[in-house]
């Protein structure tokens, strides 16, 4: 998989105190946020996403079945826009239009939760019209329905799903991980990687110790911290990474680390002894999703986009490509009874269709706030080494 997609979730906090904090100007009231929708008569929308994160034709790259699909049935044409590399560096081209009352010239974005959560915050963003929607209010994943900065999702809608959770070598290690505190076992000292980026490590340490991380407090983490810090001194965490966990658990470099489900299905492909593992503590369900920027010229354009991608079909289609976890249960039938061996096993992988003993262990975090952010930012990053 390309690594522009892998950085998605292992972004740096460049943008922290700016996006974290904002101005009090640059809040945008509620009736302020739309503008003059020509949907009904400019059958088009622009589609901002990061690169390769839709389907594609295997004999042609530059089609994408489930958006011509929904171009030719709803005969509204759609410039797709792979433009998305880095939350922060994306936050920073369309937030001076966004914080200045002007349009961004895009419909409809796809970043991380964490950051939608500013934007949601900062009242950057449309609430979606439901009527429209219908797929949506049946097929989403109960799980996804209400994260801490968007109750009801009114502003937001998962694109995809992950779970950060353990990856290891069971072959090389020898045994198996269960639990977040086995990666602090001596025979692991110098062979563990955490992931770098602050929104990405800190909810799996805190469920480690218990924490419910729907309501975590700054005691839980700065308890956190003193752990981290305390196992960079000893050398048992080998150091940070981005994405490029991949190649150290690849090479044997590392033996456990932090990990992202979507990444570890592409690892298994090569290498059948990498495991991917949701602690029984817990782990961290996340999203990047599907917003609609203020005074989007094409706003039901794209909210009729949005309902497309959750019809389950469609979005098996997108899952078997895609590989992360599908907010549409329902696609898991879908693929199972498609009469495809290679489809129905994918039916069968919880990191795609989470079972029901894992998603029992799955939360979603709440945010990092405004006021928490800066100073977070600084200890985490100082014990990072950023």
């Amino acid at each position: 998989m390309n690594t522009s997609v892998l950085s998605r979730r292992s972004v740096l906090l460049g943008l922290a105190g700016v996006a974290g904090c904002g101005v009090p100007a640059a809040y945008v009231a509620p009736g302020d946020r739309g503008g003059a929708d020509r949907s009904s008569r400019d059958k088009r929308l622009v589609f901002a996403n990061w690169p390769l994160y839709i389907d594609t034709d295997d004999e042609d790259s530059n089609r994408r079945p489930t958006l011509d699909a929904f171009e030719k049935r709803s005969g509204i044409s759609v410039d797709y826009v792979e433009e998305i590399n880095d939350n922060d560096e994306f936050f920073g081209k369309i937030s001076p239009s966004l914080m200045n009352h002007q349009p961004t010239d895009r419909d409809l974005i796809v970043i991380s939760d964490w950051m939608c959560a500013r934007f949601v915050r900062l009242g950057w963003v449309q609430e979606m019209d439901r009527a429209r929607q219908p797929n949506v209010t049946r097929y989403l994943d109960p799980l996804l329905r209400s994260p801490a900065f968007d109750p009801g999702r009114k502003f937001t809608v998962p694109w995809q799903s992950g779970i950060t959770g353990i990856a290891y070598n069971r072959r090389r290690l020898g045994r198996e991980i269960r639990h977040v505190s086995d990666l602090w076992a001596s025979d692991l000292k110098g062979r563990v990687t955490l992931l770098s980026g602050l929104d990405e490590a800190f909810a799996l340490l805190m469920q480690g110790n218990g924490v419910d991380v729907t309501r975590w407090t700054a005691d839980d983490f700065h308890t956190v911290c003193d752990q981290v810090d305390r196992q960079v001194r000893s050398g048992q965490i080998r150091r940070f990474t981005g994405n490029d966990y991949i190649k150290d658990l690849s090479s044997g470099d590392v033996l456990a680390c932090q990990a992202y489900s979507g990444d570890v299905i592409q690892l298994q492909a090569d290498d059948p002894d990498i495991r991917f593992v949701v602690p029984e503590e817990g782990a961290e369900l996340w999203s990047e999703s599907l917003m609609i920027p203020n005074l989007a010229a094409h706003k039901a354009n794209a909210e009729r986009l949005v309902d497309h991608y959750y019809e389950p079909e469609v979005a098996a289609e997108l899952a078997a490509w895609v590989n992360y976890v599908c907010p549409v249960p329902a696609a898991r039938d879908v693929l199972a009874s498609s009469g495809d061996e290679e489809l129905a096993a994918l039916a069968e992988d919880p990191l795609i269709f989470p079972d029901d003993s894992m998603r029992e262990r799955l939360a979603i975090a709440r945010d990092i706030t405004s006021e928490e952010r800066v100073d977070f930012g600084k200890r985490w990053n100082a014990i990072a080494g950023l």
